[in-house]
Order: structure tokens, then sequence, then C-alpha cells
């Protein structure tokens, strides 16, 4: 009997999860696996919301017949011992992108070619995969977001994959109880993980989202669909997500910005590391200045409110990501990575290619075509946060 393994990454979901749809099309039986990989390294916040959305997946694949396999160790490694121990005949794994992602990847699909289980790879983490759209002219990627924008809405999207009905482990095999690995953890009621918190959300906040285009740079309105945790780790489908009948297009072309950032990560995969943009910039070197911005003790107002809403929640206004991000590098001149890597540290959404490719836009080392703009901490605070309601909301708080 046919076997396939399928890797969850950072698509913990069974609706339009092509990987997992395709298994179960493929072959009789289907391994659902999940590899908690130490140099993954998750903070305390993000790990909580990973394991309770890991403990949703494991209960939506039971209901389908089958479970979720969780293992510890280096994610290659392990992933070849239950290829081993089920006789896979094969992988299947989401796309993901970046130096590391695609280390372990290349890593993963020789030793399944050795093993006589082939990888195969599936567009799941975008709407349009990198590949899917590339501007004339020889470039392999749009550097520029407006032209992308119009060929990202141009162009044809893959099907939204249906959940599979029914699927079957090997005999013998049992799933892991997430508490093995992560222990007891208190669901974070801001953020609930899983893919059932996300649709609850998301048709939640659809629902109420006519007038999002006018708000949703209000910090004080808070009317921003908070789905970037979910989004992240794939408890939800952008793909799904951007063909709602009640997305409202500002959200849509949100999904293109974070399309948009990921094909510049597929063609620049040390976007965290490297300037996009050769900018010739000398950054500072002012360590206490770095530790008063990380801990929202700059004095600036609207910039210690985004600061402290980030420690406290582990998420920020967009808006205040913006503001923040301007006024440690072009106010302080101070080095993007040094900021990238707190929000890397401290957000539930530490998406690689939109916090660094966002980083690097604001710093004037990626893709703005204005590399020089800055973000006046007070004009920013006059116009998105008049009456200091989101202000004193987190100085306060």
């Amino acid at each position: 009997m046919r076997t396939i393994v399928v890797l969850f990454t950072r698509d913990l979901r069974v609706h339009d999860n092509p990987a997992l749809a395709s298994a179960a099309r493929a072959a009789e039986r289907v391994v659902p696996l999940y590899v908690a990989d130490p140099a993954d390294n998750h903070s305390h916040i993000r790990e909580t919301f990973l394991a309770h959305s890991i403990a949703d997946l494991r209960e939506s694949l039971r209901k389908l017949g089958a479970d979720l396999l969780i293992r510890q160790g280096d994610r290659v490694e392990q992933t070849l011992r239950v290829c081993q121990q089920t006789r896979a005949n094969g992988v299947a794994v989401m796309d993901d992108f970046g130096q590391r992602a695609q280390a372990w990847r290349d890593r993963l699909r020789l030793e399944c070619e050795r093993l006589g289980a082939p990888l195969r790879e599936f567009d799941s983490a975008t709407v349009l995969a990198p590949g899917d759209v590339v501007p004339t002219g020889g470039s392999d990627h749009y550097k520029v977001f407006t032209p992308y924008w119009r060929a990202w809405s141009a162009a044809r999207w893959r099907d939204v994959v249906e959940t599979p009905r029914r699927l079957e482990l090997p005999e013998g095999l049992t799933g892991t109880d997430h508490r093995t690995i992560w222990g007891e953890r208190e669901v974070n009621q801001d953020f609930p993980g899983g893919e059932a918190a996300a649709l609850n959300r998301s048709e939640k906040w659809l629902q109420t989202a006519a007038n999002y285009a006018d708000i949703h740079d209000d910090l004080s309105a808070d009317a921003t669909s908070r789905l970037s945790p979910y989004l992240h780790f794939g408890c939800i489908s952008a793909r799904a997500l951007a063909e709602d009948e009640w997305a409202p297009e500002a959200m849509v072309r949100q999904l293109c910005w974070r399309d948009f950032y990921h094909q510049v990560l597929a063609a620049f995969p040390t976007l965290a590391t490297e300037a996009y943009r050769t900018a010739n910039d000398e950054w500072a070197d002012d360590p206490e200045a770095l530790q008063a911005w990380q801990w929202g003790k700059t004095g600036v107002p609207i910039v210690d409110a985004g600061m402290r809403q980030l420690l406290q929640e582990g998420w920020m206004h967009n808006r205040a990501r913006l503001i923040t991000a301007s006024f440690l590098t072009k106010i302080q001149g101070l080095d993007w990575r040094a900021g990238a890597a707190w929000f890397d540290r401290h957000l539930l959404d530490a998406d690689e290619a939109n916090n660094y490719g966002n980083w690097q836009w604001t710093a004037g080392t990626g893709n703005d075509t204005k590399p020089y703009r800055r973000f006046n901490p007070d004009r920013q605070a006059q116009r998105f946060d008049p009456d200091g309601v989101y202000t004193n909301r987190w100085l306060q708080g």
C-alpha cells in the first residue's frame, strides 16, 4: 500500500492544504507529521500559540480518521526516521523561502531521494507562489510593488483545495499529545492558536470590514483583522482568504504585499541580513538608545506605545510598526537589522519575508521607491491617534 508522509511546517490546517489533499488522493495511507525543531528558536509566546495550533490540527486530523505524529529534533533527521518506520513512498511539504528554509529543504530533498521516498513541495504559503508572476525583461522578480499588484491581480490563482473526506494511518501508528513536547500552556485569550480560532476570527471580522480602507490606519480604532499570526503559521489560507466574498479590496491588497515580499525573499534569500538596495548607509552604534527603543522608553509617546504593545501582546498595529521602525532607523540612525531582530524575537507573526522586507522598506535599503522617506512621530500621532487613545492605552496599561 502506498504511504506518504505529510510534513506540516507553517501550514497548520486541513482546509486548502494542497500537500495534505494531494497525499490523500495519491496514497492509501497518510502520515501527518510535525517536527518541533529547536533551530526554529520560537519565543515563549510564539511557542504557546504554536502548541495550541498543533493541538487544534491534531483534533481536525483525528476527525478525518488519522492523527498527528509529533517529533522533536532536527527536522530532516526526524522526517527520515518516520519515513523508514512507515516505509513511506514519498514526502509532501509546503513551500517556504529564505536561507534556512531552503537549506533544510535541500537536505531533505537529497535524503528522500536516497531513501526512495521523493519530496514534493506544494504552493500554499501565499496566494500566488513567487514564480507565478514574473516581470518581462529578464528579471526573476518584481522590485516595485505597484506593477506587481497589477500583475498579481490579473493572474490566475490556483483553485482552493477542499478538506480530505477521510485519511487513514498505517496500522499500529498512533499520534502524539502536544503536551509531551510543550507541556501545559494557558491559552492566549487575545490570540488563541489554531485553524478553528482563525476561521472564527476571520468570519466575524470580515462581516464588519466594509470600511476597512478608511480606518485600517487608525491606531485608536484597532480595526485591523489581527489575522497575521494565523497567516504566519498557516492556520488560515491566504489563498482562501483572498477570494472570500466579504474581503475588502484594501485587505486583498495587504495579502498582495505579503506575496510581494515572499517573491523578494525567494529571489534574495539573504533579506534578513543583507541590504537589498546598496545605500552605503553608516549606522550608529548606540546600545543605550537601542535598549530604550526596545523597552518603550524613548520618551516619544507614540513610539513607546507601539513598543509596549509589542512586549505585552506579541503583536503591533501595522501603522505603529512603520512609526517605530522609522524612528529607529531614520531618527536614531540605528541599524535596521537590530530592530528587525527584536521584532522577530517578540512578534507572533514574525514572518521572515514580511518582517525583514518591511524593515528594509522603512530603512530605505529595501523596495521603497522613496528610500529617504521618514515618518515624523508627532505628525503620525496627530493623524492616526489624534485623541491619544492608542498612546494612553499602552503607556498607562
